[in-house]
């Protein structure tokens, strides 16, 4: 089969490798699509970051560069392995893209199996990945969903399952003021999450693209292009001189984080969603003035079943944010050339690594 293999910076190929094994407990997947995350592409320019380089393994997948990408996927179940009698072929699934170490308590109620020693992502640190065309995940790792959604949304459950946990981590609650800085699709995802919340969302966002998909939506109260308007400013209008209640930096971009210290209000909460690829400085001096409570979130945990309903009733509709459906041969040179530097002109860029779903000749 064909998959889209990491190398190391700037080093992706498109190659033949033999199809995965099922075995008891496991699930094989007909891969439909598979998203293009931000972190695939701080892998590309920055990276190896999650993934393993070559000669060093990751301890709990055996496995380092080169290896099968992608983890942001939604498919078919293609076959089912020994023990496994809750999937049935034909099943459309997503897949909560984890690697965690054997003895790591994963059950219904753990609240931090992603924050276990040597945790890596399926399609990151090993194990197959979404950019092929098929792939087979242990049992525990995949969601059924309706066959009422389309499989191109299905595959930003993933992401959204990072804004629905980052909302998590922020303690909001329905009514608090909301700014999110970056409209990509983490920061459109987190704004729906909110809005289905309760919240009040500003977003701040230089795209002209992405702020018209945040207008568009209708998961944005407020739109702010931060190069024509002063963003704190708007925001102390909007709150009556208070500032927002709570601040998601989505963007990895110094300038954007510099922004919602000033516009948040004292004691307000802090939620850096997006992965640096780069240091970050923080003014230790408005961070202590103001109280403000600063937090990390990293992707999600036991939150894909209230993401998937999120979906599943229509409370939250996907279809608006794909932007892109590409086949795997266009992974770099449109996909990846696309989001790195044009990024003004796509929100969401879907691969499909069989090429079925997309135009004739593509």
């Amino acid at each position: 089969m064909r998959a889209a293999r990491y190398y190391d910076r700037n080093d992706v190929r498109i190659e033949d490798v033999p199809e995965p094994e099922l075995t008891p407990g496991t699930v094989a997947i007909d891969v439909a699509w598979c998203g293009i995350c931000g972190t695939d592409l701080h892998e590309y320019v920055d990276g190896p970051i999650f993934v393993p380089p070559h000669g060093h393994p990751n301890p709990v997948s055996g496995e380092a560069a080169p290896l099968t990408i992608g983890h942001e996927m939604s498919g078919v179940v293609a076959a089912v392995g020994a023990g496994v009698d809750d999937l049935a072929v034909g099943d459309h699934v997503v897949v909560e893209p984890y690697i965690i170490a054997d003895g790591v308590d994963t059950g219904p109620e753990s609240r931090d199996y992603h924050l276990s020693p040597k945790m890596n992502f399926i399609g990151l640190g090993g194990r197959g990945g979404g950019l092929s065309e098929k792939i087979v995940v242990q049992r525990r790792w995949v969601h059924r969903i309706s066959s009422d959604v389309p499989l191109d949304q299905a595959a930003l459950i993933e992401p959204l399952a990072v804004g629905y946990h980052a909302l998590q981590r922020s303690g909001a609650d329905a009514g608090a003021f909301a700014l999110i800085t970056g409209a990509g699709p983490i920061g459109l995802l987190t704004a729906a999450v909110c809005k289905a919340r309760g919240l009040t969302v500003a977003i701040s966002e230089p795209s002209s693209l992405r702020r018209e998909r945040a207008a568009e939506t209708g998961v944005a109260d407020h739109v702010f292009d931060p190069t024509q308007v002063d963003v704190v400013e708007q925001v102390r209008e909007l709150t009556g001189g208070r500032g927002a209640d709570v601040g998601f930096e989505c963007t990895s971009v110094q300038p954007a984080l510099d922004t919602l210290f000033d516009a948040l209000r004292p004691q307000a909460v802090l939620v850096v969603v997006s992965i640096w690829g780069h240091p970050g400085t923080v003014d230790m001096q408005k961070l202590v003035l103001k109280e403000i409570d600063m937090r990390g979130t990293i992707a999600y945990v036991n939150n894909h079943a209230e993401t998937i309903a999120l979906v599943e009733s229509g409370t939250v509709d996907l279809a608006p944010f794909i932007t892109g459906r590409i086949g795997l041969d266009e992974l770099v040179p449109v996909g990846y050339d696309t989001l790195l530097h044009h990024n003004e002109t796509a929100v969401k860029i879907l691969v499909s690594p069989s090429g079925a779903g997309l135009p004739t000749g593509v």
